[in-house]
C-alpha cells in the first residue's frame, strides 16, 4: 500500500538555518532515502518552496479567489513529503521515526494512506 509522510515543521526555524545546517540535514534525510529507495520502498520525495512562494486558489461566491500565500496561521507549515509503498503502518512508522532522527527540530509526519486517482482506469 502506498503512504504519504507529510512534513510539518516551522518555516522560520528551517529558513534560519544556515547553508551547511540545511546541508548536514538534508544529507542525513538522503541516507535515510537511499536505505529506503534500495529496499524498493521510496516513491516522489518533495520539498516545497516557502510558503511565501506559495498561492492559493480559494472557491468563493463570485468565483474563484487567487491569494498570495497560504492563508493559515500556523505554527508549523507544510514542508514537504514522501511517498513509501509499505505492507503495513507500523513499517511507514519505522521509516518516519528514522526521517524525523535525521532532521532538526520538532516538527511532526503526518502520514497517510494514498489512493490513486485514475480517470478512465476502472472503465478499461
Amino acid at each position: 500500500m502506498l503512504y504519504a509522510i507529510l512534513c510539518y515543521n516551522s518555516e522560520d526555524v528551517v529558513g534560519s538555518w544556515t547553508k551547511q545546517e540545511d546541508d548536514e540535514v538534508m544529507a542525513r534525510l538522503g541516507a535515510v532515502q537511499e536505505k529506503i529507495a534500495e529496499a524498493g520502498k521510496l516513491g516522489p520525495v518533495v520539498r516545497l518552496l516557502p510558503t511565501t512562494a506559495a498561492t492559493t486558489l480559494r472557491k468563493g461566491r463570485d468565483g474563484p479567489l487567487v491569494i498570495d500565500g497560504p492563508f493559515a496561521e500556523t505554527k508549523e507549515q507544510f514542508l514537504g513529503f514522501y511517498v513509501v509503498d509499505c505492507e503495513t503502518l507500523d513499517e511507514v512508522l519505522d521509516i518516519a521515526k528514522e526521517l524525523q532522527a535525521a532532521n532538526r527540530g520538532p516538527g511532526a509526519y503526518e502520514i497517510r494512506p494514498v489512493s490513486i486517482f485514475r480517470p478512465g482506469a476502472l472503465t478499461e
